[in-house]
C-alpha cells in the first residue's frame, strides 16, 4: 500500500462503526432509541462524537451509525457496558438481525468535500493468510487509484479482544463513482482471487455533505440534514461571510499589493475558520427546528424552514446592495 493513499493506523484515536437495517415501520422508534443510544455514550469518558447517517435509495434500510472515542481502552469501555447492553437488548426488536460492527483504532475523521462518500469493508482473514491479504489489498488499491474519483484509503488492523475482522475504509469524490468501482468487473475479479485469503466481508457505505459543519449539541444527532438542507444552511452563511470579507480584508490586500492568488487562499482561510467555528454553529441552532431530522417531521415544518432561510438570502442581498 503506498503512503499516499493508504497507512496503517497506529494513533490513539478509536471508532466504531456499526450498520442495521431498521424493521419496515420502525424507523421511528428507532430514531428516539438511537438517541437514547448517542445521549448514554456521551456519557462515558473519552466520547468524542457521534453520528448517525439514514439509509440511500436500494441500501435496504441500512441505517449506520458511528461513534468516536478518545482511545481504544474508553471505547470498549463504552462497548462492554451495561449500559449499552440494557439498549442492545431493548432495541433488539427494531432490526432485521444482529448489527454489523467495526472498531477502527487510529485515524481521523477526514476532510470531506460536498460529495464525498465512504465505504467500510471488514474482512475476515483465514488464520496464516495475513500476508497473502495484505498483498492482495496492494492489487485492490494500484485498481482503485486508476478507477475514477477515487480519494484514498486506510487500513485498519484486527484490534485484539474487541475486533476480530480486517477493515479497509475507502473513499470516492461521489456516490457514483464509489458505486462503479463496486460494481466493476475489475473488483469482481479481485474479489475472486482474494476469496482464497478471507472467508467473508461486508461492505456498507457512509456519505453526508458538509458533515463536520453539522454537530448538533442536544442529543439530537440522530441523523445528519438532508443534503439540500445542508447546502441551503452553508450558503447562508457562506454567502454573507464572503461579502463581508471582501468588503474589509479584500480591499486591505488589494491596497496593500497583496497578488490575486495569495489574497484568494487568506480569504478562503478565514472564511472557513469563521464558518466552522463561528457562523455554522449559530445557524445549526437558529435552525434546529428544521435541521435536526427528530424535529423536523411534517410538510409545514420543512416549507417553513427552507422559507425562512430563502428570506435571509433576500434579506442579505439586499442589506449587502444598499452597502455596495
Amino acid at each position: 500500500m503506498s503512503p499516499r493513499a493508504s497507512r496503517d493506523s497506529t494513533a490513539e484515536s478509536a471508532t466504531v462503526v456499526t450498520s442495521q437495517k431498521v424493521r419496515e415501520g420502525r424507523v421511528d422508534e428507532y430514531r428516539r432509541w438511537q438517541s437514547r443510544t448517542n445521549e448514554a455514550a456521551r456519557g462515558f469518558e473519552g466520547f468524542e462524537g457521534c453520528e448517525v447517517y439514514p439509509p440511500r435509495t436500494g441500501s435496504e434500510n441500512e441505517w449506520v451509525a458511528v461513534f468516536r472515542f478518545s482511545d481504544i481502552d474508553h471505547l470498549t469501555a463504552w462497548l462492554e457496558s451495561d449500559r449499552r447492553k440494557e439498549l442492545l437488548a431493548e432495541g433488539q426488536g427494531l432490526f432485521e438481525g444482529p448489527p454489523a460492527q467495526e472498531v477502527l483504532r487510529g485515524g481521523a475523521p477526514a476532510e470531506q468535500a460536498p460529495e464525498t462518500v465512504t465505504a467500510v469493508v471488514s474482512h475476515e482473514v483465514k488464520p496464516g493468510r495475513e500476508e497473502d491479504f495484505l498483498r492482495w489489498q496492494g492489487k485492490i488499491l494500484k485498481a482503485q487509484e486508476k478507477s475514477p474519483g477515487f480519494m484514498g484509503s486506510e487500513m485498519f488492523k484486527p484490534v485484539e479482544g474487541v475486533q476480530e475482522h480486517w477493515v479497509v475504509v475507502f473513499r470516492f469524490d461521489s456516490r457514483e463513482h464509489l458505486d462503479a468501482w463496486l460494481e466493476s468487473e475489475n473488483r469482481e475479479r479481485l474479489l475472486e482471487e482474494g476469496r482464497a485469503y478471507f472467508v467473508s466481508y461486508h461492505v456498507h457505505k457512509v456519505g453526508s455533505a458538509f458533515s463536520g459543519w453539522f454537530r448538533f449539541d442536544e442529543g439530537a444527532q440522530d441523523a445528519a440534514p438532508p443534503n439540500w438542507k445542508q447546502a441551503m444552511s452553508v450558503l447562508l452563511a457562506l454567502y454573507p461571510t464572503v461579502m463581508v470579507l471582501n468588503l474589509t480584508v479584500g480591499n486591505e490586500l488589494d491596497a496593500l499589493g497583496v497578488p490575486g492568488h495569495v489574497g484568494l487562499f487568506i480569504g478562503n482561510m478565514l472564511s472557513v475558520s469563521a464558518l466552522t467555528w463561528l457562523l455554522m454553529p449559530l445557524v445549526n441552532r437558529g435552525f434546529a427546528f428544521w435541521l435536526v431530522p427528530s424535529r423536523a417531521r411534517g410538510l409545514r415544518v420543512h416549507v417553513a424552514g427552507a422559507m425562512a432561510v430563502v428570506c435571509c438570502y433576500l434579506l442579505f442581498i439586499v442589506i449587502f446592495g444598499l452597502i455596495t
